[in-house]
């Protein structure tokens, strides 16, 4: 897997997400670093789908500060229950936003972000980061990417506590 990606040649993104399910778990469970892991992570988020932005926040202390992520550049940090990062820390749930612009306190990192999903990562039923994916497109995420992305998610839980830093 580390170098093969095999990505589905269809708009169907259920079965997108279908198909690197298994392609993630075999790639996190052969590497250990935690850096090396939430890169290639959104590496193959962003082959797959052709995101605007796919990155991770985790937390320190009181902020979710900027980690391995592709796209335009980034807001270094974000506190908590800030954004649409910062609330789904707190709250500790997927948020789905359609259109950024109507959600309040929305951080704007890039003009060009349209729509955003931001899921939390748990270690030991702690919130210890988010996935952020925005997209330049209005209502580009449904319920098909939540669930998608959530179960993606659990993957990489899964390792965690194996995974040096």
């Amino acid at each position: 897997m580390a170098e093969t990606l095999f990505i589905p040649q269809t708009e169907n993104r259920a079965e997108i997400y279908e198909a690197l399910n298994l392609q993630m778990e075999a790639l996190l469970s052969q590497e250990k670093d935690l850096i090396a892991n939430l890169a290639n992570f959104v590496a193959v988020l962003k082959e797959a789908f052709g995101f605007f932005w796919v990155g991770f926040y985790w937390v320190k202390g009181n902020e979710l500060v900027l980690a391995p992520f592709q796209g335009t550049l980034a807001c270094t940090r974000i506190g908590y229950g800030k954004g649409v990062c910062g609330t789904a820390w707190k709250e500790a749930r997927t948020i789905l936003v359609p259109d950024v612009e109507a959600f309040p306190g929305h951080i704007a990192c890039s003009s060009l972000s349209k729509s955003e999903i931001v899921v939390p990562i748990f270690q030991e039923k702690k919130v210890v980061g988010v996935l952020d994916i925005d997209s330049e497109k209005i209502n580009d995420f449904s319920e098909i990417d939540q669930k998608g992305l959530e179960n993606l998610v659990t993957i990489l839980e899964k390792y965690l506590p194996s995974m040096q830093q």
